[in-house]
């Protein structure tokens, strides 16, 4: 059975920092493209990042460029988030997501942020 599980999120201050961390379990990611998705309240779920199977290539969403970093460590089948400078608008639901033949194939609960101003 294929899990990702994310961790890490919590309630913040604008400013502040967080780490999200992804690790999957099940299979092994390392050859595949892993990304960042969120949803906010009474908004539909929006690509945040991704990274390719090496980690050689990211790909972030504007609004989120200069202040989030996606990192990987395929040893550990675990995916990062490092999201600073954290603004009341990036408040949301992080989801982790593992492609497969392309497609965001796996899925995992989902960790909260919540950004207080």
């Amino acid at each position: 059975q294929v899990q990702l599980v994310e961790s890490g999120g919590g309630l913040v201050q604008a400013g502040d920092s967080l780490r999200l961390s992804c690790a999957a379990s099940g299979r092994t990611f390392s050859s595949n493209t892993m990304a960042w998705f969120r949803q906010a309240p009474g908004k539909e779920r929006e690509f945040v990042a991704r990274i390719s199977w090496s980690g050689a290539s990211t790909y972030y969403t504007d609004s989120v460029k200069g202040r989030f970093t996606i990192s990987r460590d395929n040893a550990k089948n675990t995916v990062y988030l490092q999201m600073n400078s954290l603004k009341p608008e990036d408040t949301a639901v992080y989801y982790c997501a593992g492609e497969s033949a392309h497609v965001y194939e796996y899925w995992g609960q989902g960790t909260q942020v919540t950004v207080s101003s």
